[in-house]
């Protein structure tokens, strides 16, 4: 048995203290800032608008959290939040993190009160109207946020162009396609492929402008629909990537027994999310991103690869497996 210790109850404890250092530090593009030319204290203070009590700490502590590096009184960004961070590269993936702390920071406050009631803590809760119906129905607003989630699914997205066995098929649909950018990483990896990516009608023309600017209007078009209410697109490969935790089990199974009837003879279905490993105490991000689902949503939840592709086999997939991707994320196949 390990010795007992306190530091890291405390550093979890205490660990809103970190996240919203980072998610102000991203709210007031410190990043960008720092990654047009390196600045002392003065200048950021009075750049960023910061207080002068607030603003040395405020710095500091970001580079002991190790977001920025200081050299002789100057700051700049480390690699990490220079390439991912900075508003200005197609690398950014703070939209993410704009959202954590606009939405989700204050919706984890009432985590014990969903623990207790199994309720959704969101906008909803709150007798706000519903913040991706709001969403869907202002079109920069939606560009923005479908950016933001390319983002952070980019190096999955990678991972499947390249790990997948892509010379076996010759069409592929991305279902919940939101900007594009698995169809699109995949496509370009394997010229031989046709794509479709799969979504409300409202996606259309973010999906088109995406795929048009990485060349790819000839081989990668948008199908309108809902995957509730509409078939969905044939193809030899379906793919379905942070879509299938949104809903409860049910739903779950539907979606997977869907895919199952648009998937070619000897085709493939392709889930992937931040996979619980299947003794549920590896993989943290996974199991906080279920309690997120608790939060936003009225029965999703993540799951286990064991999970998953037993919902494949009832759907009639004959063979699962099971594939690490990048981080916290893994890709559950079954082959029809």
């Amino acid at each position: 048995m390990d010795e007992p210790r306190v530091d890291h109850i405390m550093q979890v404890g205490t660990g809103f203290m970190a996240s919203k250092v980072l998610l102000s530090a991203v709210d007031m593009e410190l990043f960008t800032e720092l990654a047009k030319h390196p600045e002392d204290l003065p200048t950021l203070t009075a750049r960023l608008g910061l207080h002068p009590r607030s603003a040395h700490d405020f710095l500091d502590a970001l580079v002991a959290l190790k977001f920025l590096e200081r050299h002789d009184g100057v700051y700049t960004n480390t690699a990490s939040t220079d390439l991912f961070l900075d508003k200005r590269k197609p690398s950014y993936m703070g939209g993410i993190l704009e959202m954590a702390n606009q939405r989700l920071y204050p919706f984890w406050n009432n985590l014990t009160i969903a623990l207790r009631t199994g309720e959704p803590q969101n906008e909803g809760s709150q007798g706000a109207p519903d913040m991706f119906k709001a969403l869907y129905a202002e079109p920069e607003r939606l560009r923005v946020f479908l950016k933001s989630m390319t983002g952070i699914s980019r190096g999955a997205n990678l991972a499947i162009a390249k790990q997948f066995p892509w010379q076996q098929y010759k069409s592929a649909v991305d279902v919940g396609t939101a900007q594009g950018d698995l169809i699109v990483q995949v496509t370009l990896a394997n010229p031989h492929l046709a794509g479709i990516g799969f979504d409300l009608p409202e996606v259309g023309p973010i999906f088109e402008d995406y795929v048009a600017a990485n060349g790819l209007s000839e081989r990668v078009q948008f199908s309108p629909g809902s995957f509730f209410d509409a078939p969905i697109p044939e193809a030899d490969v379906v793919m379905m990537g942070h879509i299938l935790h949104d809903w409860d089990l049910e739903q779950k199974r539907l979606l997977i027994g869907k895919a199952f009837e648009s998937i070619k003879p000897g085709g493939a279905l392709v889930v992937y999310e931040s996979i619980i490993d299947d003794e549920r105490k590896a993989n943290v991000f996974g199991l906080l991103m279920s309690l997120n689902m608790l939060i936003e949503t009225p029965g999703g939840f993540d799951f286990t690869a064991a999970e998953c592709m037993l919902w494949m086999k009832e759907a009639g997939f004959r063979d699962t497996r099971v594939e690490h991707l990048v981080g916290p994320d893994s890709m559950v196949i079954g082959y029809k």
